[in-house]
């Protein structure tokens, strides 16, 4: 069985041309893109890495990581943030490549990554521990992976679901549901069953009146972790 959605495909594909529109419905991603990138960096320097970004939506994330010197391969499976990524890279002129691609088929491929980037994309997807699995066979070995996504719990639906969706509007109404939305200690056991170290989780922390974005140890909304392939 194919490891998608088709529904939520078909929804970010809608919103395709919001996603360069620093004050659209995308706002809080390229508020909090230099963080993560900046985390991203202070674990591996990307510089002439081979670097896998899974899930680049319209290339926010793809295009930061090209600009720092990696090598980037992005995919994604929805049609229109992939569009609206290649026309970027028209006027970018970044050496990405981006392609329409599952990390099941890229696993067929057998080309591996010094780096794999999984970033608000596992909570959109009918099994999130069966990319974790392959994000672990794309991974080198000594290489680093990073994910990101959205705790399950109350605090996490009246801030990131009733509050970011509903009332401020500052997403997508519709962009996360909160049974697929996944704990902390989830993915650790995701990663542990790919055979993956993991070595820490970091809270994200959005402010939006004030469009302040910060790493915290706090974990209860929204998250980043880093594992590593030994």
């Amino acid at each position: 069985m194919e490891n998608f959605d088709q529904l939520e495909l078909e929804k970010f594909s809608k919103l395709a041309d919001q996603w360069w529109d620093p004050n659209g419905k995308f706002k809080p991603l390229h508020l909090i893109n230099p963080l993560r990138t900046s985390y991203i960096e202070d674990k591996v320097n990307i510089k002439n890495l081979e670097i896998l970004d899974i899930g680049c939506g319209g290339g926010i994330l793809a295009e930061l990581l090209s600009q720092k010197g990696g090598n980037v391969t992005a995919i994604d499976l929805a049609d229109g943030p992939l569009s609206v990524a290649k026309i970027r890279q028209k006027k970018s002129k970044l050496d990405i490549n981006y392609r329409k691609i599952s990390t099941t088929d890229m696993v067929k491929e057998k080309k591996t990554f010094d780096v794999i980037t999984c970033l608000e994309m596992l909570e959109h997807v009918p099994d999130p521990s069966q990319v974790v699995e392959e994000c672990a066979q794309l991974c080198k070995p000594g290489g680093h992976l990073f994910f990101s996504t959205i705790n399950r719990n109350l605090k996490s639906f009246i801030f990131a679901i009733l509050g970011a969706e509903y009332i401020l509007n500052i997403l997508p109404q519709g962009t996360h549901e909160f049974e697929k939305l996944i704990k902390p200690s989830e993915m650790k056991d995701y990663i542990d069953r790919a055979s993956l170290v993991f070595e820490e989780v970091k809270g994200m922390s959005y402010l939006p009146f004030l469009d302040i974005v910060r790493l915290t140890d706090d974990p209860s909304v929204n998250y980043i972790i880093h594992a590593t392939k030994k």
